[in-house]
């Protein structure tokens, strides 16, 4: 049941999850200085994890307990977290986060694709199109049709992120699913089984015991894990559980902002002109796509 208006405190926590999820690309790029992305995802994840399952016992809720139940928590693990952060993280070796956060303004126009594809009842409309569209052009708009054609080292990493964005637009399908009473529960086991995969991939590649962070990237790396990963996710269901997700869907529009100006501001990065360009195009893409009837969306 949600509440029939949006109050000052929804839009309090709405603004507060787009600063965390916003900022995370800035505190990742401080993280990725001297700590892997495997290994960083696989700390993130195993932080998150352990907070969240004693969020979920502190609640009264338990992991799922059926074996379809699992399958879905395993499938959300891999494409909501393992991989899309792994990807995000790798990209940001070499790229800005201004540019990672735009790149990943297109998730909500994959996740309209996506739903054409893998639903019956969320086809694609006239105006759900022209909004990928809209997705697509500022894409190649963002990244350079000759810079997509020579595919080098800065364009492949760009792809992974825009990969990620993808990952997360199937990971909201599998969302779909796994809205049920037992949300902490449920998040916390999808915490627990990505971190699962994640920590065999970093001892085994990264060799963690060898390497040698700064202190910067330590702290980095815990504020993503209790911050942007733990904290973010009860927000996030918190929101959905208020006021639904025709109104949690607002946060792709204030996510990419954060971002660019987070970097700006902060990291004192410097988009360029086609940047912006790219982001009003892809944010027209997402009003365009969204239109007036995701007000009716259920929760």
């Amino acid at each position: 049941m949600t509440d029939a208006r949006p109050g000052t405190q929804d839009y309090a926590m709405l603004f507060l999850l787009a600063f965390l999820w916003g900022t995370s690309f800035m505190i990742i790029k401080i993280a990725v200085e001297s700590v892997p992305p495997l290994t960083l995802t696989a700390v993130r994840l195993s932080i998150a994890a352990v907070l969240l399952c004693i969020v979920a016992r502190a609640s009264g809720q338990s992991l799922p307990r059926s074996g379809k139940a699992w399958v879905l928590v395993t499938l959300a693990a891999v494409f909501s977290n393992a991989l899309p952060f792994t990807l995000i993280s790798w990209g940001e070796e070499k790229i800005d986060s201004g540019l990672t956060a735009i790149l990943m303004a297109v998730m909500p126009l994959t996740t309209v694709l996506l739903a054409h594809l893998l639903t019956q009842d969320e086809k694609l409309t006239a105006r759900k199109l022209i909004g990928v569209s809209f997705g697509i052009v500022g894409l190649i708009v963002l990244i350079g049709p000759g810079k997509l054609a020579q595919l080098g080292e800065e364009t492949v990493r760009q792809l992974a992120v825009a990969t990620a964005a993808f990952c997360y637009g199937i990971g909201a399908i599998i969302a779909k699913h796994l809205m049920t009473e037992n949300r902490r529960g449920t998040i916390a086991g999808i915490m627990l089984v990505a971190s699962a995969l994640q920590i065999p991939a970093s001892l085994i590649v990264d060799r963690p015991w060898t390497l040698d962070p700064t202190t910067a990237s330590i702290a980095a790396v815990l504020v993503l894990g209790i911050v942007q990963t733990a904290l973010a996710n009860v927000v996030m269901f918190a929101i959905i559980r208020r006021q639904g997700a025709a109104f949690f869907s607002q946060i792709n529009l204030l996510i990419p902002m954060i971002g660019v100006f987070g970097g700006a501001l902060i990291l004192a990065e410097r988009p360029s002109p086609n940047a912006y360009l790219a982001l009003a195009i892809i944010l027209g893409g997402i009003l365009i796509a969204r239109g007036r009837s995701s007000r009716a969306q259920p929760a």
